[in-house]
């Protein structure tokens, strides 16, 4: 992408690695926070608090273990915070797995579909076990695909039984959105 076709994001985008701000910047015009590891320091914290009250804050971090431990940490001490979540078959390479491994267009369309979390004392859960259960996402032998392949089409990644049915009430997934992610991947 040339200078001129980047798309210019308001956000500052916080990601694990320089190599994902690299590819990052390649594609959007936005200012990106380094990380640098799972060790983020108070003056780090403070700086993304200020970010997120002016301007806001989207993380992007690997779809990882250490990735969905830093990004945790992160939206506990740094409430407000959107979440952008790039599938684990989009950022894998025979180099390694990780933001740096994806595709510009990939890692653009996480950005593009990031969603803030719902606090607790906001949050109604809309999703049940039941509906986790018909929809073919736990109790069957490609119960793990399935939700491999809607958390994608919803853009809030890949997480066990447990997670996933968490962050479908976390992360805002609507109704209307999980009808129509289900209806594709039919």
């Amino acid at each position: 992408m040339s200078e001129r076709e980047r798309l210019s994001v308001s956000e500052v985008i916080v990601v694990e690695g320089i190599h994902d701000k690299q590819i990052v910047e390649s594609i959007v015009d936005a200012d990106v926070m380094v990380l640098g590891g799972d060790r983020i320091g108070r003056r780090t914290l403070d700086a993304l608090r200020r970010a997120v009250e002016h301007r806001g804050v989207i993380v992007l971090t690997d779809p990882d273990g250490a990735g969905e431990r830093i990004r945790r940490r992160v939206d506990q001490a740094v409430p407000g915070c959107k979440h952008a979540h790039l599938p684990r078959a989009q950022a894998i390479s025979q180099q390694g797995l990780g933001v740096e491994h994806a595709r510009p267009e990939d890692v653009l369309a996480c950005i593009l579909r990031a969603r803030p979390m719902t606090s607790r004392e906001r949050r109604e859960n809309v999703f049940t076990q039941s509906d986790m259960l018909s929809a073919g996402l736990v109790g069957t032998p490609d119960a793990a695909d399935r939700r491999t392949r809607l958390g994608a089409e919803l853009g809030i990644g890949y997480g066990n039984a447990k997670a996933f049915l968490h962050k479908l009430n976390t992360l805002g997934v609507t109704r209307e959105e999980w009808e129509a992610a289900l209806e594709r991947l039919r």
